[in-house]
């Protein structure tokens, strides 16, 4: 009898391990203490990430972003000659190895997305007040960037709306439009993707409240809203989305923290918003409070009800991100130096924090999962 349990055990054990998936996730970094790009294994079984070694080293890389391929990497960082983007074919190991790069003219970027195409990505400088776009060819390699100039202020915050400030770029579901959240006008900007799918056009704006500061935007499952986080107010904006005329409307918007609890801190800010791809849970993150706010979405109206306000265990979420699976979020502390694991209750979409789940990473700014096995 013990024969046979020690063997069932054995048996249930191995198909325990077998059923886990460890797959590469990156960090872009900022700070003194920053390397460059790290990289960790995460498992999706035991929510446990690896110790984070470098993946490449280079100057600042903040944000980061996949070529369609799934083979490349794209970061904004310091490049030789100044701020620009380098790209990093990812080898078996994980570790990254540069090959290509270009420069921007107006100052370093907050954000970079690369279109479904393939053909060329964008940049968001918050401090230049402007988008840039660079080619990207059949190698991978980049062009010279073509920068986009953001105009006005809504000048409702001092010193924060004076002058343009954007600070995201992504792109519609079915890559005709391309977005940039602009912090200084309180407004999305909306370009149109031209039929060749080699640049983009501009074509409308999306406004948000007075004094919002848009910072990151995420659409909904279905690709019929926008959730829109207002960095400035904490708060996130819901417009309805028409993909015929790529316009955008506002709705509701919803405070991620009460006033009572905003003024506990001496300073606040929210940071990232996410979206399960069930439809029904929005999270963003507070820095200051260094938490998440968990929201249920209405599919039908797009609205959002405030759930749960739960602690990152770290400081200042600079970032937040779910894994292929769905069933975690991972939570950069940038101030912190960690990433801290939650797991997400799929019926509620609350997260609960996982113990002796937290690494150590310099300065992070960017989480990028790769959304194929690499195990």
């Amino acid at each position: 009898m013990k024969i046979i349990s020690f063997y069932f055990y054995l048996f249930t054990s191995l198909s325990t391990f077998s059923l886990a998936k460890k797959i590469d996730v990156y960090f872009g970094t900022g700070g003194r203490s920053s390397e460059g790009i790290y990289h960790s294994k995460f498992d999706t079984e035991s929510g446990k990430l690896s110790q984070a070694k470098v993946a490449a080293e280079i100057n600042g890389p903040g944000f980061l972003a996949w070529h369609p391929d799934q083979s490349k990497i794209y970061a904004v960082a310091g490049i030789e000659g100044g701020p620009g983007v380098a790209g990093f074919h990812v080898k078996k190991d994980g570790s990254l190895e540069q090959f290509t790069s270009s420069l921007v003219r107006d100052g370093g970027g907050t954000h970079i997305a690369v279109h479904p195409s393939g053909n060329f990505l964008l940049t968001a400088q918050y401090g230049g007040g402007s988008t840039a776009l660079f080619p990207i060819n059949k190698k991978g390699e980049l062009g010279k960037s073509v920068v986009i100039d953001h105009v006005g202020g809504s000048k409702v915050v001092g010193n924060r709306q004076d002058s343009p400030h954007p600070h995201w770029c992504g792109f519609s579901p079915d890559g005709k439009y391309a977005f940039v959240p602009d912090l200084g006008t309180d407004n999305i900007h909306i370009y149109r993707v031209n039929t060749d799918q080699t640049g983009i056009d501009k074509h409308s704006l999306a406004a948000s409240i007075p004094g919002g500061g848009p910072r990151h935007m995420r659409f909904s499952a279905d690709g019929k809203f926008i959730y829109l986080l207002n960095e400035l107010s904490l708060s996130v904006t819901t417009f309805t989305y028409d993909k015929n005329t790529g316009k955008a409307k506002r709705l509701t918007t919803t405070p991620s923290l009460s006033d009572e609890v905003k003024a506990e801190e001496t300073f606040n800010s929210a940071a990232e918003i996410l979206i399960h791809p069930n439809g029904k849970f929005v999270w963003s993150s507070n820095r200051g409070n260094d938490s998440i706010t968990c929201y249920k979405s209405d599919p039908s109206t797009g609205k959002l009800i405030v759930t749960e306000v739960e602690p990152i265990r770290g400081a200042w979420p600079r970032n937040i991100n779910i894994d292929p699976t769905s069933n975690w979020i991972l939570a950069a502390g940038a101030h912190s130096n960690t990433i801290a694991v939650h797991k997400i209750d799929q019926e509620t979409g609350k997260l609960s924090f996982q113990t002796r789940a937290i690494i150590s990473v310099p300065g992070p700014i960017c989480i990028l999962f790769n959304q194929i096995d690499s195990e």
